[in-house]
């Protein structure tokens, strides 16, 4: 086995990379992968004493800094970008991946939990992206592009069967601005994809999946059978940061077992 050009391909040695909601869950997951593959690594989430556990946990596998943010606000988004500038002067990675969620039936839908899903699942990975695109060009090349890895949803590839109408219309449109962003920036060498995620043990999915029967229901409902483990969002990740993704850019990478392609 040629473990240098395995090195070549996968490692990331050198990298900086931002991880917005990376104190738990699929964010969580991410980081994890990106310090073992050699990136430098900053964690972004709302609640200070969840980053700082997060941060604690994985700082023996490298650098990482977290750095608290309500992405929901303008506020928030300006205090992330401006603390990573303060730090860095390029970032090889910005992962989009802070999201929120609202199941309620159509009747009673309120507006409030649409207007909090769209702000942050998209307004939000919008204009993150832009208050950060001066670092991702910096450093950014034909060989060697900058990455931007968005969080999307095998949700927002088929219909789910709950009342999550917010959530599954913001990650489409999350799918559709991955492809508009990766056509705007690939002329300043920038791969923007996304990866849409099915079942993981997460925040959102807590609610499901740790009664041991809803558990079970949903992982049969998978074609592959079972829930989606870290190194399965690891991997994705990885893979389209590294050299081995450089060509890859404006696709949607379902990571959900086989959910999206049932199609009813």
């Amino acid at each position: 086995m040629d473990t240098s050009r395995l090195q070549s391909l996968f490692g990331l040695e050198g990298k900086r990379a931002v991880v917005t909601g990376g104190s738990r869950g699929i964010g969580y997951m991410i980081a994890d992968g990106l310090l073992d593959a050699g990136a430098d690594v900053i964690i972004s989430a709302r609640k200070e004493n969840q980053v700082a556990e997060a941060v604690e946990s994985l700082s023996a596998k490298g650098n990482i800094e977290g750095i608290p943010a309500d992405l929901s606000t303008d506020e928030g988004l300006e205090h992330l970008a401006a603390e990573v500038a303060q730090r860095w002067d390029r970032l090889d990675i910005l992962c989009n991946n802070a999201g929120a969620s609202w199941g309620e039936p159509i009747e009673s839908f309120s507006p409030g939990g649409w207007d909090k899903v769209m702000n942050v699942n998209v307004r939000g990975v919008f204009f993150l992206t832009q208050k950060l695109l001066p670092l991702l060009r910096a450093g950014a090349n034909a060989e060697d592009p900058s990455r931007i890895i968005n969080t999307g949803s095998v949700n927002g590839l088929t219909p789910p069967g709950m009342d999550t109408f917010s959530y599954s219309s913001s990650k489409a449109a999350v799918h559709m601005l991955t492809r508009h962003l990766g056509k705007e920036l690939a002329s300043d060498h920038i791969t923007v994809n996304a990866i849409a995620p099915g079942p993981f043990d997460s925040n959102m999915m807590a609610f499901a999946l740790n009664d041991p029967n809803s558990r079970a229901a949903i992982a049969s409902g998978v074609p592959m059978g079972r829930i989606g483990m870290p190194d399965d969002m690891a991997g994705v990740a990885i893979y389209l940061a590294s050299a081995a993704g450089a060509y890859v850019t404006g696709a949607v990478v379902p990571v959900g077992g086989g959910l999206s392609t049932i199609t009813e």
